[in-house]
């Protein structure tokens, strides 16, 4: 990722260099030329925008296209307003069945291109933030358009294509045959969904995307039938957001920086995986002593369900081989801040990483109030507007998660849609806003969230949680970029060492989750208690 991040002409060309030219020849730009903040910010927007539009309108008009062997009507435009946002902001959140809503045809130029697309604008925000760490005296973050083009290329495709022909060899679907019906054991009639499925579900994990190509996602044995595809999809949907750690490092010129950040990230994650471990295997006297199965799939179990759940909370992945809904009161409460924090534990593919940095950037400032000296980042200084600019980022899901809750909370029309009263169902609610503001798409599905309510304030929700943090995130990228680095000295704050992952970790906690504090004590926290008291919701 260094060398096609960098340019590296002799690792590209001889693969793919003649589809990036054509692809610059069609989309007539000059893959040189760099841009400052704001284009580069412009291009971003609009890219994300036409796509969405695109997206939008083959639902509206999907009866009327080809590859609709099932012969699905138009998607609602409320739903479809959802849909489009979701996978435009990396989001896909899901409050329809795949097999039941979308044909064939939007499933893969729709969904699974914007898998790809909405997971290459995180990584190219990731790498105008990473410029403006690195470069001095200018204002220029390089080119949006050069940076999809290349990511996708050279990074998402590749993967994806050898992913999706290793999830074939493990019985994952691909094709376009009619659904096809049949007898089962009792004699009933069941109609069985078709579909090019390893395709989409490939790029979902790699690109920290997660919308299941069916209803029921990774527990749904066409998409994950078999331990080793369960194994290597859990792997894949860590593997580029573990590694663009060590890609900073060495972008930034401090590979030690980049482990530094990967250790907190680690120890978070190690951290909420126990605890969501010892909450689900703790016996309890309402279930009779027994292994709390509810909700997952009997081939996985609980520790894989758990690994699952918590992996795909804390890297923004969303996809699930287990009902979040059912999970123990406190395993569902990890599940719920790993993306509360801002989805920072490894994170989406780079909206995890430029996330955590807003974080550092609050962290070096508060430890050189502390100290009395100026506060640096990589031998630049960090004022007032990087600081603001870091609070806007970190307030912005915030504001979304509780207000939205709130509203949901407080009208007929939010509480209509709850499956169970009481502290769980706020924790439904709860759940549903933090997967939207933090673009992560997983829910506690006992939420009907297929509604003109919940369609449309989710849906701004992404929207909000996705842009309110990249904007600020280029701004800082731009402005520090224009700075001056000063040479390292002895009272130098220094960002790779145990004191500073000490610091770094209380910040996210402090900064980060305490704000949820009092939302939670409600939800999760009381459920759990009164669970403990033999009361159940």
């Amino acid at each position: 990722m260094v060398k096609v991040f960098s340019g590296n002409k002799h690792f590209m060309l001889p693969v793919l260099g003649w589809l990036e030219k054509l692809t610059y020849e069609f989309i007539r730009v000059n893959p040189d030329e760099e841009t400052n903040w704001k284009s580069y910010t412009f291009s971003l927007l609009l890219f994300n925008m036409v796509g969405f539009i695109f997206v939008f309108l083959i639902q509206l008009f999907q009866s009327h296209l080809p590859l609709n062997p099932a012969n699905l009507s138009n998607v609602s435009w409320h739903s479809a307003f959802n849909i489009s946002v979701s996978f435009m902001t990396n989001t896909n959140w899901q409050g329809y069945a795949g097999e039941t809503t979308l044909s064939y045809l939007v499933q893969m130029i729709g969904l699974t291109v914007q898998n790809f697309v909405s997971a290459a604008t995180g990584i190219a925000v990731l790498l105008a933030l990473i410029r403006g760490i690195s470069r001095k005296s200018t204002e220029n973050l390089g080119n949006f358009w050069t940076d999809m083009t290349r990511i996708i290329l050279y990074v998402l495709l590749p993967l994806s294509i050898l992913f999706a022909f290793i999830l074939v060899g493990q019985g994952v679907i691909q094709n376009f045959k009619n659904y096809e019906t049949v007898q089962t054991l009792q004699g009933a009639q069941q109609v069985i969904p078709m579909g090019p499925a390893a395709s989409q579900i490939a790029i979902k994990q790699l690109g920290s995307n997660g919308g299941g190509f069916f209803n029921a996602n990774s527990s749904h044995p066409f998409e994950n039938p078999t331990p080793l595809s369960n194994f290597l999809e859990m792997l894949a949907i860590l593997l580029i957001p573990v590694a663009l750690t060590y890609t900073f490092g060495k972008m930034t010129g401090s590979v030690k920086h980049g482990w530094t950040v990967f250790l907190v990230m680690f120890i978070l994650l190690a951290a909420g995986l126990c605890i969501s471990l010892y909450s689900e295997y703790s016996a309890n006297p309402i279930f009779g002593h027994l292994p709390l199965m509810e909700g997952k799939e009997t081939r996985f179990g609980i520790t894989n369900s758990i690994l699952w759940s918590t992996s795909t909370t804390a890297v923004s992945n969303g996809s699930v081989n287990a009902m979040n809904d059912s999970l123990s009161p406190v395993s569902g409460m990890i599940a719920m801040i790993n993306i509360m924090l801002g989805e920072i534990i490894f994170g989406g593919v780079g909206a995890g990483l430029y996330g955590m940095v807003i974080f550092i950037i609050l962290t070096v400032f508060i430890a050189g109030l502390m100290v009395g000296r100026t506060p640096e980042y990589f031998g630049k200084k960090i004022e007032a507007f990087e600081v603001q600019m870091a609070i806007i980022a970190v307030l912005t899901p915030n504001l979304v998660i509780l207000l939205f809750a709130a509203l949901a909370s407080l009208s007929n029309t939010g509480l209509s849609s709850l499956n169970n009263s009481g502290p769980h169902g706020l924790s439904e609610i709860l759940y549903a806003y933090s997967s939207a503001a933090g673009n992560n798409g997983s829910a506690f599905a006992g939420l009907n969230a297929n509604t003109l309510f919940y369609n449309l304030t989710l849906g701004f929700g992404m929207l909000i949680g996705r842009f309110g943090v990249i904007i600020p995130v280029l701004a800082i990228a731009g402005n520090l970029s224009g700075k001056k680095i000063t040479p390292f000295s002895g009272g130098t704050f220094r960002t790779d060492n145990w004191l500073f992952i000490g610091l770094l970790i209380l910040v996210i906690i402090i900064v980060g989750g305490l704000t949820y504090f009092p939302a939670l004590s409600l939800g999760p926290v009381i459920e759990h208690l009164l669970m403990n008291k033999g009361i159940i919701f």
